[in-house]
């Protein structure tokens, strides 16, 4: 990871004998004082927070008529108040802390997660240059050179949450979801940052505002389409969300890493997922469509008057919608999955498919750059079979496990439900054989499933 990262910054920082290529523009902050970007972080924040009153009664209006039902629709015009009531309960229940729960980290951990679910959004550009109180200042409060990195980076501090919240409730299932959890989050956070070096290379920058300004001509979702497409995949395994919500699956783990939380420490939790939403969702939108630009044909009208300053925060704001859109198209359509089928995909094929695909980008990019010189054939024969030699091994051992599940024994055509000592349901298409009677010992009676009504008396005698 390291290595194509640094590859990335060398396409990026130099061309051929030394000369540097990089100079799309990055977002200016001479004219912003400290106060100013104190006002930024606190519309920033205010921002976020309007937006998740508004998804969370998106969210159950929409899921509601999926499954028509009504949803919010008494507290305020069409039941938009409902969130904020719901938010007034929660301050208001009691709260406690378990007795067997180590206090101090029990009350840290819905603090880190919430509140690192707000540091990604200081590097996204919402628009570029706008007039703030007398100062022209880009819509974003930071930019670095390594922005995504950071943003990736305050990502994965919400994984300390979501442990030490399990580890320190004390009790078992709040101890496996944690653990449940940061797996995933860890695992899928490998597949999103390679997804993201590829357009590390056509940006040839790590800078969120330069790769909002190499968009200008062609967003990354067309050359990057397979990235994006990983990234997606990813977004719902970072924001613990269905159908990979299995940190929290009640039917195996009550609420997980939450399930000893209540009131407003819940809350915070609630919070901190929705709130991640608008990260990755704003992330998205920063690396592959276009960020706050305005799409194409609009952003030509009147030569760019649609294009940037305040109306850049309306087309930002309506693609990372797109976005959240997904994310509970898909809660109201899917099902939970396996957390095994889940972590194996993740782990043999997401990370394997992203890496050979950083590769071959990363020889593209070397070919249409000039760095390969005399060799950009030779090179670029050299990917593809590289890439149609991994795709016949993976069809071959497809083929082969499929075979092997061709040869399996088939499933018996009746059972014993009661052959192991416990009650076992049939599987589809098994029929149900008479339960073997057991002798009786001693004051015993007979099997399961035999006795009579008379016996039950008996034994309850």
């Amino acid at each position: 990871m390291r290595a194509l990262v640094e590859l990335a910054g060398v396409l990026g920082h130099a061309a051929p004998g030394g000369v540097a290529t990089n100079e799309l523009p990055v977002a200016d902050f001479s004219d912003t004082p400290m106060w100013l970007t104190v006002i930024k972080a606190v519309i920033v924040v205010l921002y976020l927070l309007i937006q998740v009153v508004i998804v969370i009664w998106f969210e159950r209006r929409v899921i509601a008529r999926m499954q028509h039902r009504r949803g919010p629709n008494r507290f305020g015009p069409l039941g938009i108040l409902q969130t904020l009531g719901d938010g007034w309960k929660l301050l208001m229940k009691e709260v406690f802390v378990p007795d067997r729960a180590d206090k101090f980290t029990f009350l840290l951990a819905p603090i880190i997660t919430a509140s690192a679910a707000f540091i990604t959004f200081a590097v996204i550009p919402m628009s570029n240059d706008v007039w703030m109180f007398g100062h022209r200042t880009p819509l974003q409060l930071t930019d670095t050179s390594v922005s995504v990195i950071l943003a990736l980076a305050a990502a994965g501090i919400g994984a300390y949450g979501i442990v030490l919240a399990g580890w320190s409730s004390g009790s078992t299932y709040p101890l496996l979801g944690g653990l449940r959890g940061s797996a995933q989050v860890i695992s899928y956070e490998i597949a999103m940052g390679l997804s993201l070096v590829s357009v590390f290379m056509y940006a040839r920058s790590m800078s969120t505002s330069t790769i909002v300004a190499a968009q200008t001509s062609l967003w990354f979702i067309v050359p990057a389409v397979f990235s994006f497409v990983v990234y997606v995949i990813t977004m719902f395994g970072e924001t613990n969300r269905v159908p990979f919500d299995l940190s929290e699956g009640e039917g195996e783990l009550v609420a997980g890493y939450q399930s000893e939380y209540s009131g407003m420490r819940w809350g915070m939790f609630f919070l901190g997922e929705y709130i991640n939403m608008f990260t990755v969702s704003g992330l998205a939108t920063t690396m592959f469509l276009g960020g706050w630009q305005a799409p194409p044909g609009i952003a030509w009208i009147g030569g760019g008057m649609f294009n940037g300053g305040w109306w850049g925060l309306l087309w930002f704001t309506i693609k990372m919608w797109l976005f959240i859109w997904l994310f509970i198209w898909v809660r109201g359509t899917l099902p939970r999955t396996r957390y095994d089928q889940f972590m194996s995909f993740g782990w043999k094929f997401l990370i394997p498919a992203t890496l050979a695909w950083v590769i071959a980008v990363a020889f593209i990019r070397g070919a249409q750059l000039g760095y390969l010189g005399e060799n950009t054939i030779l090179a670029l024969g050299f990917v593809f079979g590289v890439v149609a030699i991994a795709t016949l091994g993976a069809a071959f051992v497809w083929e082969n496990k499929r075979e092997q599940r061709r040869r399996r024994p088939g499933t018996p055509a009746e059972i014993d439900p009661f052959a192991g000592g416990y009650p076992v349901p049939p599987l589809p298409g098994q029929r149900l054989r008479e339960p073997t009677p057991v002798a009786p010992t001693g004051g015993s009676i007979a099997a399961a499933g035999t006795s009579t009504d008379h016996d039950q008396e008996v034994e309850r005698g």
